[in-house]
């Protein structure tokens, strides 16, 4: 049972139906209440990254991965439904470091100073990091900067954060026949500092609770495994600067 979670027992955490994902994201609010009253403050700036989650490959035909593509269902599986229930429709192939992965993707904002996932978006994997950030950015923050790496880097988005009024700490990156300077090569290093704190969680979520494969079908049942992996690790780092720092400021 979740330490301070509002919903009834009858319908607590565990027993939550699939299509219900913003109960999900309710209980992680629940969370955020939590650190406050015991002196952590979880608003000290925001880091944005993705994480791809992957998911058992379909073997599909060229014929049938278009026909999905475009939102449709193949005519070969109108008629075999036991064989349409064991294809996931939603999920995408993407490309990272020159290798395939299938699957979906977890967006996350992570607090600066305490690593607890703040908020998170799924998706399939071929949405682009940058397309997920609506859905991540968070105002009424201490800290005013945002660090992310290069692949969020761009002029809508510099433009968004100073709407915001949040000050950018995003990589910069360098383009053809123009490489970053030596300046730039260190402001990248001295953001990476920072940054990096993201990887810690993917590296929870990968190495110490089970692997980051996720064995449903279809978006609805991956947000709920991926947003309901969140919340264990939020639950998990709750109990930890406890015992670095029992007695916060």
């Amino acid at each position: 049972m979740l330490i301070g979670c509002p919903m009834p027992r009858r319908r607590g955490c565990i027993a939550m139906r699939w299509r219900r994902p913003a109960r999900w994201r309710s209980c992680s609010g629940c969370l955020t209440v939590i650190w406050p009253r015991r002196g952590y403050i979880a608003r000290g700036g925001q880091i944005l990254d993705a994480s791809i989650v992957p998911v058992p490959r379909n073997h599909n035909t060229r014929d049938e991965n278009a026909t999905i593509k475009k939102g449709e269902v193949s005519e070969d599986w109108a008629d075999k439904s036991a064989k349409r229930v064991q294809k996931d429709v939603d999920a995408r192939w993407t490309k990272k470091h020159g290798k395939s992965h299938y699957g979906y993707k977890n967006h996350i904002n992570v607090d600066r100073t305490h690593k607890l996932v703040r908020r998170y978006h799924v998706t399939d994997a071929a949405v682009h990091d940058s397309q997920a950030v609506d859905h991540l950015l968070m105002q009424g923050n201490i800290g005013s900067g945002v660090w992310a790496d290069a692949a969020y880097r761009s002029e809508k988005m510099e433009a968004k954060l100073r709407a915001l009024k949040l000050k950018s700490h995003i990589h910069r990156k360098g383009n053809r026949g123009k490489p970053l300077t030596d300046q730039a090569k260190g402001s990248n290093r001295t953001k990476s500092t920072v940054r990096v704190r993201v990887e810690h969680i993917f590296g929870a979520l990968a190495n110490d609770m089970g692997g980051t494969l996720v064995r449903t079908i279809g978006l609805v049942r991956a947000k709920a495994k991926i947003g309901m992996k969140n919340l264990a690790y939020n639950m998990r780092r709750l109990g930890q600067p406890g015992r670095i720092n029992p007695h916060p400021a």
